[in-house]
């Protein structure tokens, strides 16, 4: 008896002994050690992707799409786009008649419709309508054909920071008329924040939302 209690004891006293040392060693200095490391060589990253403005104010995050729209007001259960502003793609469908554009994280993920699911159909029915209203002006009218495909769907993830150069462009004539600048000054403002292809040959060209939407600001403060 005395040997098994001995022996029992003594397991149990190396069982505890490997808990602590593990416990301060993954769960203490390894995270320590990795969070050093990423914030020296990779501070940027390590930190969300953090975007700032020309203030240095944190307004978003490289890597998370946001929205861009009016305050709610009274008896409407979503706010109205501020079409001062360039606009993403939507987010997935969560809205009574249209697409969700909250762009929360707790709502990351596909549709889970498919291709000839009536909701979905009637969504991007929807949308596209909404589209051409929003961005034809008096000097410029948008055809059912000119509205490219991410305008009126969303990403697998639903949170994309980055629209299509087409879309982008598709919103020029909206921005210009809207913030009474000139349509070539906004056209060259999506060109410089048109990225290329990675590699020059993975994925495609795209424009991240809120970097040109702070240069967006930058160029109507400068206009006064």
């Amino acid at each position: 008896m005395n040997n098994s209690a001995g022996s029992t004891g003594r397991l149990l006293w190396a069982g505890l002994r490997a808990l602590l040392v593990l416990t301060v060693v993954c769960g203490v200095l390894y995270p320590l050690a990795v969070t050093g490391i990423a914030q020296v060589a990779f501070p940027g990253k390590a930190n969300g992707s953090e975007v700032t403005d020309a203030s240095g104010r944190v307004v978003g995050f490289e890597l998370i799409g946001q929205t861009y729209r009016l305050p709610l007001k009274e008896g409407e259960e979503t706010a109205a786009p501020d079409l001062r502003w360039f606009q993403p793609r939507p987010s997935n469908g969560l809205g009574s008649n249209s697409v969700n554009t909250r762009y929360s994280i707790v709502l990351s993920g596909a549709t889970n419709r498919s291709g000839d699911n009536a909701e979905l159909i009637r969504w991007v029915k929807d949308a596209k309508a909404a589209v051409i209203k929003d961005n034809s002006t008096a000097s410029y009218e948008v055809k059912p054909s000119d509205v490219p495909a991410d305008a009126v769907t969303s990403s697998g993830s639903g949170l994309d920071p980055h629209i299509s150069p087409e879309y982008a462009k598709l919103q020029v004539h909206r921005i210009a008329e809207r913030n009474r600048l000139d349509v070539a000054a906004v056209d060259r403002l999506v060109a410089d924040h048109t990225d290329a292809r990675i590699l020059g040959f993975v994925g495609e060209p795209r424009v991240n939302v809120l970097r040109l939407n702070i240069a967006l600001k930058e160029l109507v403060a400068a206009k006064g």
